[in-house]
């Protein structure tokens, strides 16, 4: 019950209801508070002036608030009277509820009466007073009974009382000296409650006492509190008690409203038969709503399993992504590895081409600075005839040896800079565009508009059934032609072996004989499937084929090739069966598709 309680509150105080009053809007609010709410309307306003004339559903007239802007729909709450200048601007409060109401005004100074008010009693409800529904915003300006012109909810204050009774605190026991203890009993002679020691002891069942009656706390507590339920009397008539319900004006009357009042030319019905039968309409009424309330609950619990479910495949994913960044990440560190190789490899290829130069050119100049010396030595000889004898070969050895030195053996045979450049380019345009493939799934239903009429659609145009033995056909609400589709039906009911078709079909496809009978259609006919078979279709445009599969597995390998066009999903079934339709499902991963339409994938 603790879902009711809003329904409990006063929209203006935010407590539970005291002496609720209907609205003409069938809007409750506590009578205090709709006394609290008030405002007076100028004198140029009034009722007489702004009253419908004829039978209407109401005596209050709704204001027109072009002209007096009670409601402001900039702060959806509730102003002042704004434009007249003998009405002064009031300043507007919130309720708990978060509704915008106004304070008590002050009171107006009131010519002198001669009569003075008795003692206790209300001030009265001043002329030309108007009150806005804190729920609908809509206005009226009350007549001449003021807000003893509104019927009181008997019905709702019952609820309420019924409603705090039971969410009252337990009852203690009455003669317990110390700590009271809980009561259990309640004597309703002795208008005591007693728990189970007190009672055996002050309130033994022999006697006098023993035609005592016993009840519970509850019960107890709801007798002694509970005052006689007051009888609903007419608004108009006080004194006449409420005894027939009036079709036209959709409320109860009095015998009195019959006779003198507007109600006498209306049709009227007895108040228990009137009763009883709305009684019956809002049972009906609620037992469709909670049929909804019950798939609602469902509702939130698959949508609290697919909380779930997205917490899980969320972490998967997450794993799944980090393991491929770390292998795109592993495999460019090979990559690194096997170009530093390389980079190495190169670099010692010319360390050692340069150090082989460089020992072959210490060699030779070695070789070259002893002649030399030599040579000098040989000149510093004064001996011409020794000297003849050894100068040619001398000669000749200083010649050959300059020879060595010729062109290209003082030039380097290996260039310092290194020829490599790494073309990083792609890999970081790709690494750039490295993003998620956005998969286009489509929705669809069965098309209860191109349906033949013995076809038979329930649970939101996804579950067909059939009226006739004979086959019929109907189609999905979607067309495909281009991009890769993949879609499943389950079999819910399958007697007699009724022979359904799965497949594809044309928009002018017969719709009285099987599927695939004729040429506007391309079908799997029944292949051992029964009750709870799942048959998958995947239509590839990329390739032209159209695949079927059977609990996840294949049937062959391509049912129909060279599909080319307009082709809407489609089934024949008779009476004997009973299908599911289910889309915007993945491609299944067995399957690879073919060159990517560039067009899309979504028709």
């Amino acid at each position: 019950m603790d879902e009711m309680e809003e329904e409990l509150k006063c929209p203006v105080c935010g407590s539970f209801f005291r002496e609720p009053i209907i609205l003409p809007c069938t809007h409750n609010i506590c009578q205090a508070c709709a006394r609290n709410i008030l405002v007076q309307t100028p004198d140029a306003e009034s009722p007489q002036s702004s009253r419908a004339s004829g039978s209407g559903v109401s005596d209050y007239d709704y204001l027109d608030l072009d002209k007096m802007s009670l409601y402001s729909e900039a702060d959806s709450g509730y102003g002042s009277y704004g434009g007249f200048v003998s009405t002064p601007t009031t300043p507007c409060q919130k309720s708990p509820n978060g509704v915008r109401v106004f304070p008590p005004s002050a009171p107006q100074p009131q010519p002198q009466q001669h009569l003075l008010p008795q003692p206790g009693s209300l001030p009265p409800i001043p002329r030309n007073s108007c009150i806005t529904c804190p729920q609908c915003h809509r206005s009226l300006i009350l007549d001449e009974r003021g807000l003893r012109g509104f019927p009181k909810n008997r019905v709702l204050e019952g609820v309420v009382d019924r409603y705090q009774q039971s969410k009252a605190a337990a009852l203690k026991c009455q003669l317990c000296e110390k700590s009271p203890k809980e009561a259990t009993v309640m004597c309703e002679q002795c208008d005591v409650f007693y728990c189970d020691p007190c009672r055996l002891r002050c309130h033994p069942p022999r006697g006098p006492l023993a035609k005592h009656r016993l009840v519970p706390p509850a019960q107890g507590r709801i007798s002694r509190r509970a005052s006689p339920r007051k009888t609903s009397t007419c608004t108009e008539h006080e004194l006449e008690n409420l005894s027939m319900y009036c079709v036209q004006c959709k409320m109860p009357v009095c015998y009195q409203c019959l006779e003198e009042g507007k109600h006498g030319t209306h049709e009227v019905k007895a108040l228990g038969a009137m009763w009883k039968l709305h009684k019956g309409q809002l049972s009906q009424a609620l037992t469709v709503l909670s049929d909804r309330a019950t798939e609602a609950k469902e509702f939130l619990v698959q949508l609290r399993n697919m909380v779930q479910h997205i917490q899980e495949n969320g972490v998967e994913f997450e794993a799944c992504l980090v393991a491929q960044c770390d292998a795109l990440i592993d495999a460019l560190n090979r990559r690194k590895a096997q170009l530093l190789s390389r980079v190495n490899k190169e670099h010692e290829h010319k360390l050692k081409v340069v150090r082989d130069q460089i020992s072959h050119c210490t060699v030779k100049l070695r070789q070259t600075t002893g002649l030399m010396e030599y040579c000098l030595e040989v000149i510093k000889e004064n001996d011409p005839s020794g000297f003849l004898q050894i100068s040619d070969a001398l000669i000749r050895r200083v010649h050959v040896t300059e020879g060595q030195w010729g062109k290209g053996t003082l030039t380097p045979r290996m260039n310092s800079d290194f020829d490599l450049t790494l073309d990083s380019g792609p890999l970081l345009q790709t690494i750039h565009q490295l993003d998620f493939v956005q998969m286009k799934v489509a929705w669809f239903t069965f098309d209860p508009a191109s349906a033949h009429q013995d076809i038979v659609l329930s649970n939101d145009n996804l579950t067909v059934s059939c009226n006739s033995y004979d086959d019929r056909v109907v189609m999905g609400n979607s067309a495909f032609s281009r991009g890769v589709h993949y879609w499943e039906m389950t079999v819910d009911r399958y007697d007699n072996h009724p022979d359904p078709a799965f497949g594809v079909a044309r928009a002018d496809v017969l719709k009285d004989v099987m599927l695939g009978k004729d040429d506007k259609a391309w079908a799997m006919t029944d292949g051992g499937i029964g009750k709870g078979a799942t048959i998958g279709i995947l239509l590839d445009f990329t390739r032209g084929i159209l695949i079927f599969l059977i609990n996840d597995e294949q049937q062959g390998p391509v049912a129909f090739e060279a599909l080319e066009g307009v082709y809407y999903p489609a089934i024949s079934l008779n009476r004997n069966v009973q299908i599911t339709l289910h889309t915007g499902l993945p491609i299944p991963d067995f399957y690879t598709t073919g060159e990517a339409d560039p067009t899309g994938s979504v028709c």
